[in-house]
């Protein structure tokens, strides 16, 4: 029969209908507000933990819907957002600066849902409210001190190799000339530093007895560079978001060297302003072996030493510092000559002399790094509010020196290799040398999202509904099957939303509210189609059949085209545009899917398999 669809084709539309079904529900609980906290890298949660926050809950006489272990975080739900945002602040004065207390909102979704991977979408900055940042990295400075170190790195080897020069000097915008005195010490330079110092382009003049080499860092290295520095800057973003205890946060590239940074649900922007731009560093001490921990602990702490804890236990440290943070330039995890976890640096900020003379002298001795923060906090004073900056430091590696140590060098006897990564992340927090500049900043309030939630939801409402009520009351039964595919074309958006983790945004409503517009333009054109052959004395069937099949190329033709226009504006757009492109091109798969797939089985299944003289397909009937 011509339509008809087999029996597997069928039962795999309906599994397609189930799955959607199940990873578009998750969005139909809801969210409760919440608060969320999460223990610091040295504070484990205790079987107390959890019975002292419903006590200081209590206390408080704050009711929650719930108080649960999830994961390695403690979840707390409320009702209503006052009883949330009061609940933080009694919770975040109770437990101190070990914890982080944050705002949260915690979906409703069952538990045999999300055992099956569905979550619901998540909401962006402009319809749960927050700050935006747009920053620039300074990648100017960056390539400037990357040219410095080479410079001295260069000149180092040079001598090394005994190859003498008149002078060295970095050439702009990043490159550097060697003068010589001679052919022969040209060339020989050449040799060497075009197999040791490969990012740049080496060229050799000689006019007037003028013997020079001319480099400029490549193409290459160049977007090596600013690469690396975008990502060690966005890392240390992410550390500082994670300190604000934001959830949802959002911290990405945006071009070359910009970096977008949204923290939903943060509305003091002075405060967040000021956590993104405070800076850490690193300081890299000797241990102190001569002295006796022990003394110390009783308050015996020797003149030009100071006590720590490390991976609780007390440790003395000499205060000479032997080497700061600000020296690092690249910093990676890596696996030693024995195979064990290790951290790769390089060096080039200042500092190396007195670096390599000192591990030169202590071979065999511990040498520690310590991770210096300054940190604000808000007191009151005289009944007004001042911020007040204090430095914490903690030692973060203790080990051993095992040769002298130059420009480049390894850090070994990590416990794991996580623990290597998370050391190389630190020590690159530390080795910021690229500048920050806020080029933009914004905030928007919950009110504004709630509105814009309302908004948008109006309009997707609106629209769907006078889409079906045309296609009903001008195309009848088929009108109606339609309008079937409408509503699983919404369905399918999000449900591949929610699994893909798309952030709905107001250009994500607008993605979405075009295309119940377009979807049923399939529909139009099939059932056009079907309506002139009915019209040319054609049979029932042979029209469903005509209409499905002649309709597809010029459907397709039309997608395409969309396709397109969507794909560029999702490569050449910013965020916004990005997300209205995504949402556009994930309603124009679906929608090919329901209205041509989806409509053909049900017309299928009621039309299938029977002589027919007429269908309901709104056709005026002939006088």
């Amino acid at each position: 029969m011509q339509n008809r669809y087999p029996l597997w084709k069928n039962w795999l539309l309906l599994f397609i209908f189930v799955i959607g079904l199940i990873y578009a529900a998750p969005n139909l609980f809801g969210e409760d507000p919440s608060v969320q906290i999460s223990a610091s890298n040295e504070i484990v949660f205790s079987a107390n933990t959890l019975p002292q926050v419903k006590q200081i809950l209590q206390k408080a006489k704050l009711h929650y819907l719930a108080a649960v272990k999830e994961n390695e975080n403690l979840l707390i739900r409320f009702s209503d957002t006052d009883t949330q945002l009061k609940a933080r602040e009694e919770l975040k004065n109770a437990l101190g600066e070990n914890y982080i207390v944050a705002l949260n909102l915690a979906p409703r979704t069952p538990k045999w849902l999300l055992a099956l991977g569905a979550n619901p979408m998540k909401m962006g900055l402009d319809l749960q409210g927050g700050v935006h940042f747009l920053l620039e990295v300074g990648t100017n400075d960056l390539l400037r001190a990357h040219a410095e170190s080479d410079l001295h790195a260069i000149g180092d080897n040079l001598r090394t190799e005994g190859i003498r020069y008149v002078s060295i000097a970095r050439k702009q915008p990043q490159g550097l000339t060697i003068h010589f005195r001679d052919q022969a010490s040209l060339d020989r330079a050449f040799a060497i530093v075009s197999q040791h110092f490969n990012d740049y382009l080496w060229t050799r003049t000689a006019v007037s007895g003028d013997f020079a080499l001319q480099a400029t860092l490549s193409e290459a290295a160049v977007f090596k560079v600013v690469s690396y520095a975008v990502d060690q800057t966005m890392t240390i973003l992410r550390n500082r978001v994670n300190e604000l205890g934001v959830s949802e946060a959002i911290v990405q590239q945006q071009g070359p060297n910009h970096i977008s940074v949204d923290l939903p649900g943060v509305l003091d922007t002075a405060r967040a302003k000021d956590l993104i731009g405070k800076t850490a560093t690193l300081r890299f001490q000797m241990v102190d072996v001569e002295h006796d921990t022990a003394s110390a602990l009783a308050g015996d702490v020797p003149i030009g030493s100071k006590l720590y804890q490390y991976e609780n236990r007390p440790i003395l440290l000499k205060e000479q510092v032997i080497l700061q943070g600000s020296a690092i330039t690249y910093a990676t995890a890596s696996y030693s000559q024995d195979g064990r976890p290790a951290v790769s640096v390089r060096l080039g900020g200042g500092g190396e002399s007195l670096f390599s003379r000192t591990t030169a002298e202590n071979i065999g001795k511990p040498m520690a790094v310590v991770y210096v923060e300054t940190k604000t906090e808000e007191k009151m004073v005289n009944g007004k509010p001042i911020q007040e900056s204090h430095q914490e430091q903690k030692i973060i590696s203790v080990a051993t020196i095992q040769s002298a140590l130059g420009m480049s060098f390894e850090i070994t006897g990590l416990r794991s290799d996580k623990y290597a990564a998370n050391l190389a992340l630190l020590l690159r927090s530390g080795a910021l040398e690229a500048p920050l500049s806020f080029v933009e900043e914004s905030t928007i309030g919950p009110s504004a999202g709630k509105s814009n939630i309302h908004k948008g939801v109006i309009s997707v409402v609106v629209g769907f509904v006078f889409v079906i009520l045309f296609m009903a009351l001008y195309y009848r039964l088929f009108g109606l099957i339609a309008n079937m595919a409408l509503f699983l074309n919404l369905v399918f958006i999000v449900a591949i939303s929610s699994i893909l983790g798309v952030t709905m945004t107001l250009p994500s409503v607008a993605g979405i509210v075009l295309t119940v517009g377009m979807a049923v333009d399939a529909n139009v054109l099939i059932y056009e189609r079907i309506r002139e052959e009915l019209r040319n004395g054609i049979s029932p069937q042979a029209s469903i059949y005509s209409g499905y099949s002649r309709a597809l190329v010029t459907i397709v033709d039309a997608n395409v085209t969309t396709l397109i226009v969507a794909l560029v504006l999702f490569a050449l757009g910013t965020g916004s545009v990005k997300g209205f492109a995504v949402m556009l091109t994930i309603g124009l798969m679906t929608s090919m899917m329901t209205s041509i797939v989806f409509t053909r089985a049900a017309i299928n299944l009621i039309y299938g398999s029977k002589v027919l003289k007429t269908i309901s397909i709104g056709l005026p009937k002939k006088k």
